[in-house]
């Protein structure tokens, strides 16, 4: 994802300070163990000086000295691993605690960029840092049936609302099992507090967790971006706009909030159809019903959601007054 020389060296920096972090911590546990345990200093001592002399013979000529310093090594290794056991520490106490253990922190597998990477440059871009701590409590793991009613039915289904929600929930996880393998997008609709935009954090959480790059955007902000790639100074090729198109999954929020008009109709168009095109997958949630969706962007926009997204209403008691009652 294309970043201004200002932004890759904020990303960059970032990166540095976490590898000195990783060193830092990773000296102080080695000099906890050393006093605690001198065997591992001794140990680590003739790791090194076997791996000097073994490499001399080599240079030598001596075609057993690689075979000799793997077994010395193999041997020191276990030894080591167990007196850490012995002790009550992990196998790997002494390795760097990476933030990312794919890239190691480096930011890049061999010369690609690394999915940590590009998440952090879509965080950086558009400072959503904010959502990762609405994810911590907006996750399945804390997801709860119990605000839905098994009462309450939708007479078009015939489900009732807490049927409906174990449906939205089936669906979404199908979704992520998938995501990699089968290109799908997801549309909810319903009454204000039904859960639309907790599942879609939901989604979100999940994907981000398995290193895909995720941009969540209410309808106002995303509209925002578009008009100042439309009529500000930036090019149409911008990192910032073209991230929109080519992130693992993009969420709209709230559709229907923003200010509507001739322009964000065909922005709207333009959005969803170029991901449909790149097979992007995208998540959207809205409170307006499917006459308000043609009437306000389209019989096009509303064809291609129709026949490109998995659609289901949520509906039941509003869950954000039911949580405020509860707190009383």
């Amino acid at each position: 994802m294309p970043l201004s020389n200002a932004q890759y060296d904020t990303l960059i920096r970032r990166y540095e300070a976490r590898q000195l972090e990783r060193s830092r911590i990773v000296r102080a546990r080695q000099q906890e163990l050393y006093q605690k345990l001198p065997r591992l200093a001794e140990l680590d001592g003739a790791i090194s000086s076997s791996s000097v002399a073994q490499a001399k013979k080599l240079i030598e000529g001596d075609d057993g000295a690689l075979p000799r310093l793997k077994r010395q090594l193999n041997a020191f290794i276990s030894e080591k691993e167990r007196l850490l056991a012995d002790n009550g520490y992990p196998p790997d106490y002494l390795s760097p605690p990476y933030g990312c253990p794919d890239c190691k922190d480096t930011g890049y597998i061999g010369k690609e960029k690394c999915h940590c990477f590009k998440q952090a440059a879509i965080d950086l871009v558009y400072t959503q840092s904010n959502i990762r701590q609405i994810l911590e409590q907006e996750n399945f793991q804390n997801f709860s049936y119990q605000y839905y009613s098994d009462s309450l039915t939708n007479p078009s289904t015939g489900l009732t609302s807490l049927e409906t929600a174990r449906q939205a929930v089936s669906l979404c996880k199908e979704f992520i099992q998938g995501f990699d393998t089968e290109f799908r997008n997801l549309f909810f609709y319903g009454d204000t507090g039904t859960g639309k935009t907790y599942l879609s954090n939901c989604v979100a959480k999940e994907l981000l967790d398995t290193g895909h790059s995720v941009i969540y955007f209410t309808a106002p902000s995303l509209f925002r971006v578009f008009e100042k790639n439309t009529f500000g100074r930036e090019s149409p090729d911008s990192g910032d706009y073209q991230n929109i198109f080519e992130c693992d999954l993009l969420i709209i929020d709230d559709l229907g909030t923003e200010l509507s008009n001739a322009f964000t109709s065909s922005q709207l168009f333009l959005c969803l159809n170029e991901r449909i095109l790149r097979r992007r997958s995208t998540i959207i949630s809205t409170n307006l019903a499917f006459g308000q969706l043609v009437d306000i962007y389209s019989e096009r926009t509303f064809s291609r959601i129709s026949s490109n997204y998995a659609i289901l209403k949520l509906f039941g008691n509003d869950i954000r007054i039911q949580k405020k009652l509860e707190r009383r």
